[in-house]
C-alpha cells in the first residue's frame, strides 16, 4: 500500500489536522497517530512529521488540546493558531481555522532537505504546491479519500501528485481500537491521560475551512 515510498527516501509528512480527521471519521473510523507514525517511519527515514490545527481560544478547556499535548510530546512538530470567530450572512456564529499557509511555507522550507513528502489532505488549494515542490526534485504522495461521496481530494490536487494514497486502505494499520486507552505517555510533561477521541471532536467539527 505504500510501495510508492522508497527506504532510502528522507520522508517528511505534513498533516492537515481538520482535513485528515473529516476524511476518517466519513471513512468510520479513528486514526491512531502512534501507529500512523511508526507506519511512515518503518517505510522510509522519517526526518519531521508535522501536525496543523486550530484552536479555539477563551475556552476554559479545549477538548483537542489532550490530543495537541500528546502528539507535541510524542514525535510530532505542532503547528497552531487561534481560530478567528465571525458571522455568517444568516447572523449564525461560526468559527474559521485556515491553516494553508503555514503548512505551505513549512513544506518550502523542508523541501531542499527531503526526497518525498507526504501531504495529508485533499485540499485542491495545494496543487500549485505540490507543483512547486515537485520541480525543486522532490516527489509527493497525497493521502485522502475517494471513498466518499463526494469524493473528499479534489481532482486537480490528485492529478498533480506523484501518487495518491487512499486512507481508507491504511485504514487497518492505522485504525484506533475503542478499547484501547489512547495518547498515555511516560513523559510527565504530557499532562493527563485520556480515553477517548471523542472529547476533542466538537473543535475539529466546528473549525470551517476558508
Amino acid at each position: 500500500m505504500l510501495d510508492n515510498i522508497y527506504s532510502n527516501e528522507k520522508l517528511g509528512l505534513f498533516i492537515d489536522g481538520s482535513n485528515l480527521y473529516a476524511a476518517a471519521r466519513a471513512l468510520g473510523f479513528d486514526i491512531d497517530y502512534k501507529k500512523l507514525l511508526d507506519l511512515f517511519a518503518n517505510k522510509g527515514r522519517l526526518v519531521r512529521a508535522y501536525y496543523y490545527t486550530a484552536l479555539v481560544e477563551d475556552q476554559e478547556y479545549s477538548p483537542i488540546r489532550p490530543l495537541v499535548d500528546w502528539l507535541d510530546y510524542n514525535g510530532y512538530t505542532m503547528v497552531t493558531k487561534p481560530t478567528k470567530e465571525f458571522t455568517d450572512a444568516s447572523g449564525r456564529r461560526k468559527i474559521k481555522g485556515d491553516m494553508d499557509i503555514e503548512l505551505a511555507i513549512d513544506v518550502m522550507e523542508m523541501a531542499p532537505h527531503l526526497d518525498h513528502i507526504v501531504v495529508f489532505s485533499g485540499d485542491g488549494d495545494f496543487r500549485r504546491l505540490v507543483d512547486a515542490v515537485q520541480r525543486k526534485g522532490v516527489r509527493v504522495s497525497v493521502v485522502s479519500t475517494v471513498r466518499t461521496q463526494p469524493s473528499m481530494v479534489a481532482d486537480e490536487l490528485r492529478r498533480q501528485a506523484d501518487c495518491f494514497i487512499e486512507l481508507q486502505s491504511l485504514a487497518e494499520e492505522i485504525a484506533r481500537q475503542h478499547t484501547e486507552r489512547q495518547y498515555e505517555s511516560n513523559d510527565d510533561h504530557a499532562g493527563d491521560d485520556f480515553d477517548d477521541e471523542d472529547d476533542y471532536d466538537d473543535d475539529e467539527a466546528i473549525v470551517e475551512r476558508a
